[in-house]
């Protein structure tokens, strides 16, 4: 059964939310592409490297998440908090395919936390 985009994005923020690196994975396509700043990350290996790296950046940060959904594609607007940094500007774009995620595109700046 394939799941829909909104099936596979909550499934998808209910892993995020455990921190298994190799669980989250499962909602990549084996050759997706994963885009960060620094530069392309490819595969399930590569997806586990980049949130693996956005998730050090923001233990156990409060996020607050605005999907918007066309189609096969789900822009989200996002912002987190953590103990020692924050985001604000939080853009990531995702595309869907055979009930998983073939690409995402995260754009973020980290910086310290002043409050």
């Amino acid at each position: 059964m394939t799941r829909t985009p909104q099936q596979v994005f909550a499934d998808h923020g209910d892993r995020l939310g455990t921190g298994d690196l190799d669980l989250i994975g499962r909602n990549y396509t084996e050759d997706a592409v994963f885009v960060t700043p620094e530069g392309v990350l490819t595969g399930r290996a590569g997806v586990r490297e980049g949130i693996g790296r956005l998730l050090a950046d923001l233990p156990d940060a409060e996020w607050r998440l605005a999907p918007r959904f066309a189609g096969d594609v789900l822009f989200l607007q996002w912002t987190a908090a953590g103990a020692a940094h924050e985001v604000h500007d939080g853009v990531d774009t995702f595309v869907f395919r055979d009930g998983l995620i073939s690409a995402q595109t995260v754009r973020y700046t980290l910086t310290p936390r002043t409050k």
